[in-house]
């Protein structure tokens, strides 16, 4: 894992939660038991679902996530319909390690409540996804 953008994955959570997961060894949010998968995003994606699920927190923390170390499988899927055509998801179908997590950033909007891009995407990071499962 060279700690390149465009070879992690990203999940946002609360502070307490990750606290919680680290603790426990894997992070199994809601979404794991409601829909089967935990929602990841790719750098230059994560402020779509920051804005839509969590504006305005600043309690928000980025696991970035090494995909080489997760033990289940990753599957790149089409998000909501707001979001820019042909974007694709990263979703994990099974729980997140949390030896998995290689760093874990703070995620605070601007002053206005908006989240942006993280500091580290780079201008040629495709928000889209690959073509192909893991």
């Amino acid at each position: 894992m060279s700690g390149d953008p465009e070879r992690v994955l990203l999940h946002l959570c609360a502070r307490a939660e990750w606290a919680r997961s680290r603790r426990s060894g894997s992070h199994e949010p809601p979404s794991l038991a409601e829909v089967g998968f935990i929602h990841l995003s790719a750098p230059a994606q994560v402020h779509l679902p920051a804005n839509r699920l969590f504006g305005g927190r600043d309690d928000l923390v980025l696991l970035v996530i090494d995909p080489d170390r997760l033990t289940a499988r990753v599957v790149w899927e089409p998000g909501v319909p707001s979001d820019p055509d042909g974007m694709r998801f990263p979703h994990l179908y099974g729980p997140l390690p949390s030896a998995a997590v290689v760093d874990v950033r703070p995620y605070t909007p601007n002053a206005d409540g908006v989240f942006t891009p993280p500091a580290f995407v780079t201008q040629n990071s495709d928000p889209s996804g690959p073509d192909q499962s893991r």
